[in-house]
């Protein structure tokens, strides 16, 4: 008994032995609930669509060993007297722990969204996942940074002058890479706004091709010819993009001429046989034929049609079918496609 009534550090060997003993068991409990609760959430996120749960059990398992530890010390502590500037290192020992743990949440909570946006864009567009990754870790970079300076802070440490440094530090190098940051904001911006995905067909200025590829700096096109072009992601925004992946239907406009020589009745029967052929064709649909106007050596009609499938090849076959139509029942009725003639008129003088 004269043992446990022995004073060190103001309190008596046995106010220490609770204060130790309270540690211990705080810290179990710590423990025990961290484990239930990552095992619990862990089967509730199997039989559920919500994500949070996702969420809370990553955070749970980034609740590392020495936040436990504090915690548990913090409660013992309770039980027992400090001296004014043991508190204060304490209180200093706390907040640093508790900045350093934040970070560890924080840190979770960015890979969380980060695997959330890479899992919804990667049947979208499995370039994007490459930006998302390099987005990721630029935040990572931010938010140590800014755990390390509250840290710092927290010591005691003026971090004005760092912070201050930083910033110039920061321009100067804004500056001198200009020219890559513009390609990756700008491949933020195309992964964002999606103006076009792996896969669409595009033309840029004359250039034309499929999307095979969109970097960090670069976006690679595959041309009809077989050769790869890349452009620059910052040039390629600045320029008029037409994207043929995002066609819902396709507007065909054809014109054709028959002689000078066909009669009035043969002209109505024209525009109704073009009538006929494209409104039965399977995937058209027939706008407007008409007898538009007199031409050099020919009597000219303008058709519109859509085509309701945006490939180019049904594009193509609906037409090559439209074409041979025409030729065959045109031929049927004695109706004669135009070609370029010219008739002389020859006067003889004196007659």
């Amino acid at each position: 008994m004269e043992l446990l009534s022995r004073v060190y550090y103001a309190n008596t060997v046995q106010d220490w032995l609770i204060a130790l003993g309270i540690l211990a068991i705080v810290f179990a409990i710590l423990k025990i609930v961290q484990r239930i609760g990552i095992s619990r959430l862990s089967k509730l996120s199997l039989l559920t669509h919500n994500k949070i749960d996702d969420l809370l059990v990553g955070i749970l398992e980034n609740t590392k060993f020495f936040f436990l530890l504090i915690a548990a010390a913090y409660v013992a502590s309770l039980t027992i007297t400090f001296k004014p500037s043991v508190v204060t290192l304490w209180e200093r020992m706390i907040v640093f722990a508790l900045i350093l743990q934040g970070g560890f949440w924080a840190n979770s909570a960015v890979s969380f969204g980060l695997a959330r946006n890479i899992e919804k864009r990667v049947d979208e567009d499995v370039s994007s996942t490459t930006t998302i990754t390099f987005l990721g870790f630029v935040a990572r970079v931010i938010l140590w940074t800014i755990v390390l300076l509250s840290m710092l802070a927290n010591l005691g440490v003026n971090i004005t002058g760092l912070i201050t440094g930083l910033g110039i530090g920061g321009i100067a190098v804004a500056l001198a890479v200009q020219n890559i940051l513009g390609d990756l904001l700008a491949s933020l911006s195309i992964v964002l706004d999606k103006p076009f995905v792996i896969g669409d067909f595009i033309i840029v200025d004359s250039l034309m091709g499929t999307v095979e590829h969109v970097g960090l700096k670069t976006t690679r096109i595959r041309s009809l010819s077989g050769e790869q072009l890349v452009f620059s992601n910052n040039d390629l925004l600045k320029s008029r993009i037409r994207n043929f992946g995002r066609m819902s239907e396709r507007r065909v406009v054809f014109s054709f001429g028959v002689i000078y020589q066909t009669s009035l009745e043969k002209l109505k029967l024209t525009k109704e046989i073009v009538t006929d052929i494209v409104s039965s064709q399977e995937n058209a649909r027939f706008d407007r034929a008409h007898f538009k106007e007199y031409g050099d050596s020919s009597l000219n009609f303008e058709v519109v049609y859509y085509v309701t499938r945006p490939e180019f090849n049904v594009y193509m076959d609906i037409q090559e079918t439209i074409n041979q139509e025409m030729y065959r029942r045109f031929k049927e009725q004695g109706i004669e496609f135009a070609y370029p003639t010219r008739t002389v008129y020859v006067q003889r003088e004196g007659e």
